[in-house]
C-alpha cells in the first residue's frame, strides 16, 4: 500500500475559461501515471464539442408548469447515454456555478471496463460546456472537495481478493492530477482485499476525508462482508470503520455540517435479510422487515438509529439525505397503510437494535402529509436544507417533478407544492429521474430517456417561484 501523495503541478489558480483564453487549449485527463501524475495534456479547444452542444427543450413545458420556466438538455450526443450522478453524490462547486456528471452511464453509475465512461465537468457560466476530467478506465465514484477546487475519483482495478484501486484527484480545471493513495493489499489491521467499489463517494464537508463501501469477499464464501472505508486525505491512509454482510447497498452520506463533530458523522443504509454469492453479485438486495438507516462516526464510533421503517407497515425505499447542513435527515417510505410513498425527516436517535420507527425516543416529522396521496421517490435539498425537490409518480405516465419549500427543520409539513413538469420517463431503472437542486436551490437536475437514449437536463427558473 502507497501512503504517499503525489507532489502533481500546476498549482497556480487559474479559471478554465481564462486559462483557455491565454493558452488557445483546453485540457485532456491523463490515464493513471503513478504517484505523481504528469502535467494535463494540451488539445484543440474544439474538443468539448466531441460531447455535444445543450439545447433548449420547450417541448416539455407543458401547460400546469409554472410561468418562466426553461428546461435545458444537457447532453446531446445521439449514440452515448449520459446521465447526473446519485442525486446525493457530492458533485457542485459551493457556487452553483459548476458541477460534474458523467457520459455512458446509467442513472446508477457506470461501467468500469467501458472505455467511453468519464466524468465531465458542466461549466454553467459557459453555457453548460462539458469538459473531460478524467480518461482512465475504471475511474468511478467522483466527488467535488467544498471548496470547489478539486474532483476526486476512484480507479477500480480490483479483483475479487486481489488487484487495486486508487484513490485521485485533479484540479477542476483539468490540471494538477494526482494520485493520493494505492491500496493493493489487506487494509490496515485487517485480511480484507477491497473489491467491487460503490458507485458513489462521500466526502466530508471540510475535505479532509473520503468514505467508499466496498465488498471484502475472499471469492469462496457466500455472504461475505461488505464494509466502509474512511481515508485521511492529508495523511495518505485509510481505515476500515465498518464491516459485515448486510452493508451491500451503503449509500454512504457525510454529514453537510460544518460544526467540527457534527461534520464526522456519515449516513448509512443496512440491506437485511441481503444475500450475496461468493463473487459479490448481489442475489438479494433486501428482505424481511427491510433495510433501515443508520448515522456513524467516521471512526465508527457513536452508532445511532434513524426512526424509519421495520414495523411490517412502513419500509425505507432506499432513497435519504441529510437536510443540508442540518443535523436532520429525510428518507422516502412506501407504506401499506396507507398506500403511500412518503417524505419523513428525522433525527439521529441513540441505537436500540434494529427497530426502524420503533425506536425509543424517535423524533420524526412527515414533510408530505399535506400532498394528497403522495407518491414521492426520489429526491434532494438545496444546501440551507429550505427546498426539496422530488420525482414522484403515476410511473406509467413519464412521473411528475414537484418542488417545495420547507419549515425549520421538525416542524410543520413541506409547503407550497410546485409541479414543474413531466420528464416523460420510462422509469427503468437505468433510466431513473434522480432529481436534485444546485446548492441555491436555483436550478434543478433530472436525467430522462424520453428521446430514446438516457440524457441529463437541467431546470431554469425556479428563483420565481
Amino acid at each position: 500500500m502507497m501512503n504517499q501523495q503525489g507532489n502533481g503541478v500546476g498549482r497556480r489558480v487559474m479559471t478554465r475559461r481564462k486559462f483557455l483564453v491565454n493558452s488557445g487549449t483546453s485540457f485532456l485527463a491523463l490515464g493513471l501515471a503513478g504517484v505523481a501524475d504528469g502535467p494535463a495534456v494540451a488539445a484543440p479547444a474544439i474538443a468539448h464539442n466531441r460531447f455535444g452542444k445543450p439545447k433548449p427543450r420547450p417541448d416539455l413545458i407543458d401547460k400546469d408548469s409554472p410561468p418562466g420556466l426553461e428546461v435545458i438538455q444537457l447532453t446531446t450526443e445521439p449514440d452515448v447515454p449520459s446521465s447526473h450522478l446519485y442525486m446525493e453524490a457530492q458533485i457542485f462547486t459551493m457556487d452553483s456555478k459548476r458541477f460534474v456528471l458523467h457520459r455512458s452511464a446509467t442513472a446508477h453509475g457506470g461501467e468500469r471496463n467501458d472505455p467511453k465512461h468519464q466524468y465531465l465537468l458542466c461549466d454553467l457560466e459557459d453555457g453548460g460546456s462539458l469538459w473531460p476530467l478524467t480518461e482512465e478506465r475504471g475511474a468511478t465514484a467522483a466527488s467535488v472537495s467544498p471548496d470547489g477546487k478539486h474532483l476526486y475519483y476512484f480507479v477500480d482495478e480490483t479483483r475479487v481478493n486481489g488487484g487495486r484501486f486508487a484513490l485521485k484527484r485533479v484540479g477542476l480545471d483539468g490540471r494538477g492530477r494526482e494520485t493520493i493513495l494505492v491500496v493493493d493489499q489487506p487494509l490496515p489491521g485487517t485480511k480484507f482485499r477491497p473489491s467491487h467499489l460503490y458507485p458513489l463517494s462521500t466526502i466530508s464537508s471540510d475535505g479532509q476525508r473520503l468514505a467508499i463501501s466496498a465488498f471484502l469477499g475472499d471469492g469462496q464464501t457466500n455472504n461475505a462482508p461488505w464494509g466502509l472505508m474512511v481515508f485521511d486525505v492529508p495523511k495518505a491512509e485509510v481505515r476500515l470503520i465498518l464491516h459485515g454482510p448486510t452493508w451491500c447497498n451503503m449509500h454512504p452520506q457525510y454529514s453537510r455540517s460544518t460544526d467540527p463533530e457534527a461534520s464526522r458523522d456519515i449516513l448509512v443504509q443496512e440491506n437485511h435479510g441481503n444475500e450475496t454469492d461468493a463473487r459479490g453479485s448481489i442475489t438479494r438486495l433486501v428482505g424481511g422487515a427491510g433495510a433501515d438507516i443508520h448515522v456513524v462516526r467516521d471512526d465508527g464510533s457513536n452508532f445511532r438509529n434513524m426512526p424509519w421503517g421495520r414495523d411490517g407497515n412502513e419500509a425505507c425505499q432506499g432513497h435519504q439525505c441529510w437536510r443540508g447542513r442540518s443535523a436532520w435527515a429525510i428518507t422516502s417510505t412506501s407504506t401499506r397503510q396507507p398506500p403511500e410513498a412518503q417524505l419523513i425527516e428525522a433525527l439521529p436517535a441513540p441505537f436500540a437494535d434494529h427497530v426502524g420507527i420503533k425506536t425509543p425516543g424517535a423524533v420524526r416529522n412527515d414533510l408530505s402529509r399535506s400532498f394528497p396521496k403522495p407518491r414521492f421517490y426520489h429526491f434532494a435539498t438545496d444546501i440551507a436544507g429550505r427546498r426539496v425537490i422530488s420525482d414522484s409518480g403515476p410511473m406509467d405516465k413519464g412521473g411528475s417533478l414537484y418542488l417545495a419549500d420547507l419549515d425549520a427543520p421538525g416542524r410543520g409539513p413541506a409547503r407550497k407544492f410546485t409541479y414543474l413538469l413531466n420528464p416523460r420517463s420510462s422509469w427503468r431503472k437505468e433510466a431513473h429521474i434522480h432529481p436534485f437542486l444546485s446548492p441555491d436551490g436555483a436550478l434543478g437536475f433530472f436525467n430522462s430517456d424520453e428521446s430514446g437514449i438516457l440524457q441529463a437536463y437541467m431546470v431554469r427558473g425556479l428563483a420565481a417561484i
